[in-house]
């Protein structure tokens, strides 16, 4: 997927951002590709569609990105947003301010009074509020061409198959369903309707994350052997969704270990051949009454790769993921947070040994998946996530419950369609601009 090339600071600058080695800071990027006196210094001018202006700084200073590109706001993809908790309220609807593709024109909700409320907030008219009943309703507006589903695990299967219904296509949270069953009727309703079906697995759109699947897969810091993936955090309230098993499917494994699943089938490339995994649960701790606390779990690859994953609701906050290669050390902090990663990579220069952190620009992870799915519902593309991916993702899943319930090693396989094979179908590389 990427070309071979030796690991220095010079190529690490070519990854879009910066390398800071020790007190020194080297800067990467088309710092001098828009200067000249064909465009005005602090006027800028229109080139290939775009403002543009020179770099204004010094060698020294960091240049600046070039100023947003949005699509004209009749010209985006309007989405209908399935579900108003906390994840679309603090998240998802503040991200469609970054976004240039797609904005929000809709609200599906099961509270008429939360919806008008946030309607008014968002500039959505009060005849694009819908009950969870009104798909008909929906289908007959044609400014919604998309929805994106944010609701408990349990109802994705069935508000996923109402949308395709509706002739609208659909980027739907993670993780998929709570089983593979309803993974697989969700991907068949969609593929009926002729209609594009996107799960929300927004660290594969973050820039960071996306760096570290390129060095691992480029072979420049030699061969992957051993990854080590943890995303922990503590849960409070007993009475809350994800710790109720009808809702959510299980614990701390679909809700926030998905993460280190899904995240390193994305930087190998490729599926595991077996599972081994153990749970854990507090005795008499009711907020695990119905699903599990703690899970570790090891993923075997052909390749010789192995991953080892925990992931906990009982422990401090911590989001981690480390890649090790025959030649380098590579540490992603904050790996699965919505903000905050930094990323050191520890490897030889010579006869010594060095730490450079690879400083790339923060984008919003909720808007670059938005304009993902815009992109390709516009561009009529397959997802980079597809519901393939969140199929197969419920089916590991299922293989680690089955290896903790055993305590044996269980077989699994690829999906057809997914890992490396996804690679070939998702389209072209996302674009960093």
């Amino acid at each position: 997927m990427h070309e071979d090339r030796r690991f220095s600071r010079r190529n690490l600058l070519q990854t879009g951002g910066a390398v800071v080695t020790g007190a020194a800071l080297s800067i990467s990027g088309p710092a001098a590709s828009a200067t000249g006196p064909s465009i005005p210094a602090d006027t800028g001018a229109v080139q290939g569609g775009r403002i543009q202006f020179p770099n204004w700084r010094g060698e020294g200073d960091t240049p600046p990105p070039p100023p947003p590109a949005p699509m004209p706001p009749d010209k985006r993809v309007g989405f209908a947003i399935v579900g108003l908790g906390r994840l679309t309220l603090e998240e998802i609807l503040p991200a469609f301010a970054a976004a240039k593709s797609a904005r929000a024109v809709a609200l599906v909700s099961g509270s008429p009074e939360k919806a008008r409320l946030v309607a008014a907030q968002y500039g959505i008219g009060a005849e694009a509020i819908y009950s969870y009943e009104e798909w008909d309703r929906l289908k007959a507006n044609a400014t919604v061409q998309a929805v994106y589903i944010v609701t408990p695990n349990s109802l994705h299967r069935d508000q996923v198959i109402a949308a395709a219904g509706a002739g609208k296509h659909v980027l739907c949270e993670k993780p998929m369903a709570t089983s593979s069953a309803e993974a697989r009727d969700m991907v068949e309703a969609c593929t009926r309707a002729g209609r594009r079906l996107m799960i929300a697995y927004r660290c594969q759109y973050e820039p960071y994350n996306r760096e570290v699947a390129r060095l691992s897969r480029s072979g420049e810091l030699g061969r992957v052997r051993l990854i080590q993936a943890f995303n922990g955090q503590t849960s409070g309230l007993p009475e809350q969704w994800r710790l109720k098993r009808a809702l959510s499917g299980g614990g701390a494994l679909p809700d926030i270990g998905l993460y280190c699943l899904n995240g390193v089938r994305a930087l190998l490339g490729e599926e595991p051949v077996s599972v081994q995994a153990q749970t854990y649960s507090p005795e008499g701790e009711r907020r695990f009454a119905e699903v599990e606390e703690s899970v570790v779990f090891t993923l075997r690859f052909l390749s010789g790769a192995i991953a080892q994953c925990t992931t906990s609701y009982g422990v401090y906050e911590s989001r981690r993921l480390q890649v090790h290669t025959e030649k380098s050390d590579i540490d992603l902090e904050n790996a699965f947070a919505y903000r905050g990663q930094r990323l050191v990579v520890s490897h030889r220069e010579g006869k010594r040994g060095q730490r450079d952190e690879v400083v790339i620009a923060p984008k919003n992870q909720f808007a670059l998946e938005l304009d993902h799915m815009a992109e390709c519902i516009l561009k009529d593309r397959r997802p980079r996530t597809p519901g393939e991916e969140g199929l197969q993702d419920q089916i590991l899943m299922e293989a680690i419950y089955e290896a903790a319930r055993t305590g044996t090693v269980v077989p699994v396989g690829p999906l057809a369609g997914t890992s490396a094979g996804l690679d070939a179908t998702r389209g072209p590389a996302l674009d960093d601009s």
